[in-house]
């Protein structure tokens, strides 16, 4: 029985063995390739003036938002309305405030009853100590009386001063006259302290944030004037620089410069993006490898840009971008000058489809 055993686990073996030494056919991919079209990096070393990307913001904006907690009654405002100073734009509920307004109110006049009998007694006791009929012991406890109940009184207005103050933050009114952008909060919602209900800004006047690099920061003067391009519309506009920060601990070690611009007919809106040229030359040294915006390849924060293998296969490589100049941008790392890239194709590209080259 044993050798039966042994005959029968080599046969099973052998078999496995020979099934295993067939040959292998390779997976021959017949998917059609894809045709696109590619260009040639080219080192640009011919840019004379220094160029930032910006975006476009009004120069006079606000969150409003409230001190208080409370159901909101009523926004009487909408995305894109125009609004004066003063102007109320939220109404929360105040029925608390108003219970604690009473309160105070009902104190007022106590306190204000309590000062008046004070006062008739402090005149008494003043005439009965002149005519020595009240000891200076009786005099000071009048004093004190007296003064403790004006206490009384301007306690209670302060703490209705406080009240009145409390019912500013229940209607929430324009600060200045401007348009509404933004809208957080619908009636029968809870209003939180510090939380925006209300973003608003100013309509006419426009300022543009621009990210300057470490290394040319220095040459940046206040006062300057410099060329607006912005993108979405083609238009280009005078600006002035206003301000130019000394720190860049948190963005990432740009500085950020703050310009005016001048005021336009063109239709500007804000979170534009923009392109700002300074008058300050580059360094006649310095080289960009510079590749289209339209090539390049978003995912999430990443950015990318399909490049062409040896195989004829399209590589997707990740890419280090810098500056903006138009609709082109600056690759600080992930390619290299003389290398081709694909700008457009006739089908969906992904890492390793074959493709043929116009």
């Amino acid at each position: 029985m044993k050798k039966i055993y042994t005959i029968l686990t080599l046969s099973v073996v052998l078999l496995v063995a020979s099934c295993g030494s067939k040959d292998k056919k390779p997976v021959v991919d017949n998917s059609p390739a894809i045709s696109v079209k590619t260009s040639q990096v080219v080192a640009n070393s011919n840019s004379p003036f220094l160029s930032v990307s910006g975006k476009i913001q009004a120069s006079h904006s606000a969150d409003l938002s409230t001190r208080m907690m409370g159901f909101v009654n009523k926004v009487h405002v909408n995305v894109g309305d125009k609004v004066n100073k003063g102007q109320i734009l939220v109404s929360i509920n105040n029925s608390d405030l108003q219970a604690k307004r009473a309160q105070v109110n009902a104190g007022i006049t106590e306190a204000s009853a309590a000062l008046r009998n004070a006062q008739k007694d402090y005149n008494r006791f003043q005439n009965l100590f002149a005519d020595n009929s009240a000891s200076q012991k009786e005099m000071d406890d009048m004093t004190a009386n007296y003064d403790m109940a004006k206490a009384r009184v301007e306690a209670a207005n302060q703490m209705k001063n406080e009240i009145n103050a409390q019912f500013a933050y229940s209607n929430i009114t324009a600060p200045f006259s401007g348009i509404v952008t933004r809208k957080n909060v619908e009636a029968g919602s809870m209003a939180n302290p510090g939380v925006p209900l209300i973003s608003m800004e100013t309509p006419e006047n426009f300022e543009v944030m621009a990210m300057v690099p470490e290394t040319e920061i220095s040459e940046i003067k206040n006062g300057s004037s410099v060329d607006v391009l912005v993108k979405s519309i083609n238009k280009t506009i005078k600006g002035k620089v206003t301000e130019i920060s000394t720190s860049a601990k948190n963005t990432g070690g740009q500085y950020l410069v703050k310009i005016d611009l001048e005021k336009t007919d063109t239709n500007i809106l804000s979170g534009m993006f923009t392109t700002v040229q300074f008058p300050v030359e580059r360094k006649a040294n310095t080289s960009m490898v510079l590749i289209p915006t339209d090539a390049i390849i978003i995912n999430g924060q990443l950015s990318g840009i399909y490049t062409v293998s040896q195989s004829n296969t399209a590589i997707l490589r990740w890419l280090r971008l810098g500056r903006t100049f138009g609709d082109q941008v600056e690759v600080l790392s992930g390619l290299n000058a003389d290398e081709a890239y694909i700008v457009s194709a006739e089908g969906k590209l992904f890492n390793g489809v074959k493709i043929t080259i116009q």
